[in-house]
């Protein structure tokens, strides 16, 4: 009798499956029963590589042997899961196994982990194909009920291997191209690309550089506190003319740009009498959609500060080891068709009815009125936002399953809760709230008022917002054109902010939309739907490119490095615009989705990316370092050593007349040609701050010449206890106070404000404080008003060294140190909420 091998993708989905169908014995990797035998895999277990007969051994990462393009790949075991697939090879063929059946996680990487070990295994046998979506018993059971025939996924076959070659041939020739470059002047210097790790690369430094770029622009804001029968509210003046940003993104309507105008118009209203008219109109609220991984991803990121790794991670022990979420590596929000009854079961469970025995009832408590609710009024029913089969692709929307929780542990409970929550509340009705927009007029000036009443929490109710808590509230009543009088109208100052760095949740946003970034209209909507890499592999672009130490990830913001930078320069000034734009990458994503459907071949498919792998290699051996086209000027300062002209370069800060060079990277950071200019012209600069060392943590140091004119790091200490030491001579200087804990003079020294007895040979006291502190600047204005009150004015730039967030804190001295204190914050008032009148 012949019986199918089951192959898993990993050893706790097969044991599912085990006890799901019944009837196996164990054996030490396997299970049998008189019909199957079911093992798995454990993740990938075979890798791409270069046949050996087209593979160089020796030096491989020179030009001269690239590109690498093989006319076909081998397959190589990996070595820690090798004896894996020994066992698998060695149940694949035995004489009593007639058929296969791949039981792979349902996508393009569980297409690829099969077909990988039965292309490797040269097993002819008939394959079927087990889709879950669900790894609850009953799904499996019916999943086996359903098999696939095998040929029916081969376009996602087709695909997977796709991906996986691509990646190689752009991953290994890209990098030992790009490595190669960058080690022609000595060293090896490792410089990793990809296809789709570059181009988010490329948005990140974009976006950084921007933000280095900016330069804030003063504006005016006109507030004025308006005096009513009923009490008294707050009003903003607007331009009723304006008509949206137009060429300035930071135009407002309330916005105005000269102080002079902002002045008038406080001149002209102060004290004045205006008249109140005002509109309301009821606005609806529907919740938002179900979560696929990436809005998952996203906003356990802005409410957890989960990383995307995280969270997928979280998710998929939810799905494969407590069978209580669905398949998490989706990019759909919708649920099929016909999943009405499973999500009627799915309620009922969350009631705590038929629950079984050890649920969580605490958790289950939480959800249990609502799941109610929503069976006893019947709100479950068809309807396109939620149930949607043209909106589903190979998975649907992540859900909890009629699987009661047990034993979740407080990350784990956390994204259940998150998920269960935004489930529920997609069945209720939407939110209702009443919108009051209130313009007066005073001497012909408008200040609009806005306000908003949440009449019916709808779903809020889910999530605890029964109130308008949250809402900018009631404002106080107003008859229709009652006069009111502008009381205190005032100017406030401010100026405009750059764009804030991504976060793990903006970035995920940024590479599943990356082809709303494309101008090309056709290639727009070609690619809609589409992004950088797949919701399943996002999480892991991001890690690889901290890994690669191209990002730094500081709190919850990414901040490219000087090395990512370069690798941008290098690849902007080669032409290779292939691996920095999303239009391409994007392009490949949504061929591999008409692969998947047949629409597009996967010779054609490979015969591109060839095409541009070769063109990469060629670009990179056309230039040298110092030819590498870029935005690179003359630096004003002279060469120290001849007097030469200096000119920057690809990599270095360069004399045309001698061998006089600096590296424009030293510890992490990039100087700046301005930077440069200063240290050749007053031998020092600093102290800067951006340097990292080996083990990523950032500091502050200053850069001096040395007697050969190669720059060093200077941290400003003197030498403790050198009894040689050369005192130091503070008379050409200014004190900026007495020392808080000798009361001698203190000045600038280096990188520090010291006190004049802390050095020297006969130094007898201790006191230094840095001019950097946590990365805040404090300069000498702070420093004087320190040492003379005890205390300097709120700075708000320290970032912390274990957080590596920012805070803000007063420098204080305590004991003769400098220590920090804490702003005390008031308890946040509501905007715009009603100020009752004076009593009398």
């Amino acid at each position: 009798m012949t019986k199918k091998l089951i192959i898993a993708e990993k050893p706790s989905v097969a044991a599912d499956i085990a006890k799901a169908l019944g009837g196996f014995t164990k054996h030490d990797d396997y299970f049998e029963s008189e019909t199957y035998i079911l093992s798995s895999a454990i993740g990938h277990l075979l890798e791409l590589s270069c046949p050996e007969e087209f593979e160089v051994k020796r030096g491989k990462w020179s030009f001269a042997h690239l590109p690498v393009i093989p006319p076909h790949f081998a397959l190589s075991p990996i070595e820690k899961t090798e004896a894996r697939l020994k066992l698998l090879t060695k149940l694949i063929k035995r004489k009593d196994v007639g058929g296969l059946v791949n039981a792979c996680d349902a996508g393009r990487e569980g297409e690829l982990i099969f077909n990988y070990i039965a292309q490797h295994t040269k097993s002819g046998k008939p394959v079927q194909r087990l889709w879950l979506q669900s790894m609850t018993q009953g799904a499996i059971r019916d999943g086996f009920a359903h098999l696939r025939a095998g040929h029916e996924l081969q376009g996602l076959g087709d695909a997977a291997v796709c991906r996986s070659e691509s990646d190689w041939l752009v991953g290994i020739n890209g990098t030992r191209a790009m490595t190669a470059f960058n080690s022609k002047t000595g060293g090896f210097h490792l410089t990793t690309v990809g296809r789709v790790q570059t181009p988010t690369l490329a948005i990140v430094v974009e976006r950084e550089k921007k933000i280095r770029e900016f330069k804030p622009r003063s504006y005016w804001e006109v507030e004025a506190e308006f005096a009513a029968r009923a009490g008294s509210y707050t009003g903003k003046w607007f331009d009723e003319g304006y008509k949206g940003k137009e060429d300035d993104e930071h135009a407002r309507a309330d916005r105005l740009w000269e102080e002079k105008r902002a002045e008038a118009i406080r001149a002209a209203t102060q004290g004045k009498p205006g008249v109140a008219s005002e509109e309301t109109k009821p606005e609806n609220r529907l919740s938002p959609l179900l979560f696929d991984l990436t809005s998952l991803q996203r906003e356990a990121n802005a409410r957890f500060g989960f990383s995307a790794k995280t969270t997928l991670s979280l998710a998929q022990a939810l799905y494969e080891k407590h069978k209580v979420l669905t398949y998490p590596r989706t990019d759909s929000r919708c649920l099929p068709e016909d999943y009405l009854p499973t999500v009627k079961e799915t309620l009922t469970v969350l009631t705590g009815q038929g629950a079984g025995k050890g649920h969580d009832e605490v958790l289950l408590a939480r959800y249990s009125p609502f799941a109610h609710q929503i069976l006893a009024r019947n709100w479950v029913l068809p309807n396109k936002r939620i149930f949607n089969n043209t909106k589903i692709s190979d998975h649907f929307a992540i859900i909890p399953t009629p699987q009661a929780p047990k034993h979740l542990n407080e990350m784990e409970q956390k994204l259940y809760d998150f998920v269960v929550r935004r489930f529920l509340s997609v069945f209720f009705p939407a939110a209702e709230y009443l919108v009051t927009t209130r313009i007066t007029r005073v001497e012909s000036h408008p200040f609009k008022t806005e306000g908003k009443v949440l009449v019916n929490p709808g779903w809020l109710a889910v999530h605890g917002k029964e109130s308008q808590e949250g809402d900018e509230g009631n404002l106080v009543a107003v008859a229709k054109d009652e006069k009111v009088k502008a009381e205190e109208v005032t100017v406030k100052a401010n100026t405009t902010k750059p764009p804030p760095r991504y976060s793990e949740a903006t970035l995920l946003s940024a590479m599943e939309g990356a082809g709303k970034m494309v101008d090309d209209e056709e290639l727009k909507a070609a690619m809609a739907g589409r992004g950088l890499g797949t919701p399943a592999t996002r999480a892991q672009i991001i890690e690889n490119l901290i890994g690669e130490q191209y990002i730094h990830r500081e709190g919850r913001e990414l901040i490219p490095t000087a090395k990512a930078f370069s690798l941008m320069t290098l690849l902007n000034g080669l032409g290779v615009t292939e691996l920095t734009q999303p239009e391409l990458t994007g392009d490949w994503e949504w061929k591999l989705g008409r692969i998947e459907k047949g629409e597009f071949t996967r010779q054609e498919f490979m015969r591109e990316i060839a095409e541009m792998t070769r063109h990469i290699v060629e670009r990179a051996k056309t230039f040298e370092a110092d030819t590498i086209p870029g935005d690179f000027g003359v630096l004003t300062a002279p060469c120290p050593r001849c007097g030469g002209e200096i000119r920057e370069t690809y990599k270095k800060f360069q004399c045309g007349a001698c061998d006089y060079a600096l590296w424009k990277i030293v510890a992490g950071r990039q100087f700046e040609p301005a930077e440069i200019d200063t240290l050749l012209t007053e031998k020092q600069i600093g102290p800067l701050t951006g340097f990292r060392n080996k083990m990523g943590r950032s500091f502050t140091a200053a850069i001096k010449l040395n007697d050969n004119m190669e720059p060093e790091f200077d941290f400003g200490q003197d030498k403790a206890g050198d009894e040689s030491a050369e005192p130091v001579d503070f008379s050409g200087q200014d004190s900026l106070g007495t020392c808080p804990k000798c009361a001698a003079p203190v000045f600038e020294h280096g990188t520090a404000y010291v006190c004049e007895k802390s050095v020297g040979p006969a130094k007898s006291c201790d006191f230094r404080s840095g001019k950097i502190i946590l990365q805040q600047p404090v300069d000498a204005a702070q420093m004087k008003k320190l040492l003379a009150d005890g205390k300097t004015d709120l700075l708000k730039e320290f970032v912390s060294n274990r957080t590596r967030r920012k805070f803000s804190a007063y420098l204080v001295t305590a004991g003769g140190k400098v220590g920090f204190e804490f702003e005390k914050k008031a308890p946040a008032a509501k905007k715009l909420a009603a100020k009752k009148p004076a009593k009398a």
